[in-house]
């Protein structure tokens, strides 16, 4: 596999070896061993995953300690604008982010370690999205910010008015009204 690191630290994004032939291909979507050589040393406890519509955005969102999580994500179906921002407080990234597209074609995974806030839109219908993640989910935990806040400057590559948002993401605060717990 392939780890490029990104201008961010801690954010790997990783690129499986494909094995095709013509019946397909075959490739090894994690490896606890590989993953530690490029020094992904998490226990992941629980695997999720999304099915969704093109324009769906999901984010942006995180955990609080002790329920915070590191994200390996991955698309298996369809293609994804994916968007991880720092808000480790003592970072000198602090209130970046990088975005990588992510699809069932270039099978490009993202790892996002606990101290970012993670989100994703959707550029493509029937895209299926998966992750493993390194703590369980506890709702008094959840953190976020409004996905289209100007300060951050996130190009998410589609018209406001064409994100396709649950009720709880349209009420996130703005970046400047977030307190990091990291």
């Amino acid at each position: 596999m392939n780890v490029t690191t990104t201008n961010i630290e801690g954010l790997l994004i990783i690129e499986p070896r494909i094995f095709p032939d013509d019946r397909g291909y075959f490739y090894e979507s994690y490896n606890k061993n590989k993953f530690a050589d490029a020094g992904i040393t998490a226990d992941f406890v629980q695997d999720n995953q999304s099915f969704s519509h093109k324009g769906t955005l999901r984010g942006l969102h995180g955990q609080a300690n002790p329920f915070a999580q590191g994200k390996l994500v991955r698309v298996l179906q369809g293609r994804v604008l994916d968007v991880a921002v720092d808000i480790r407080k003592n970072s000198p990234t602090y209130g970046r982010h990088v975005s990588v597209e992510l699809s069932g074609d270039n099978h490009k995974q993202f790892w996002v370690p606990p101290g970012f806030l993670h989100g994703f839109v959707t550029l493509e219908d029937n895209t299926i999205f998966t992750y493993k993640v390194t703590n369980f989910y506890d709702k008094a935990s959840e953190i976020g910010v409004i996905w289209n806040d100007p300060t951050l400057g996130i190009g998410w590559g589609i018209n406001e008015s064409e994100a396709l948002l649950s009720p709880k993401d349209e009420l996130l605060p703005a970046f400047a009204d977030f307190v990091s717990p990291f």
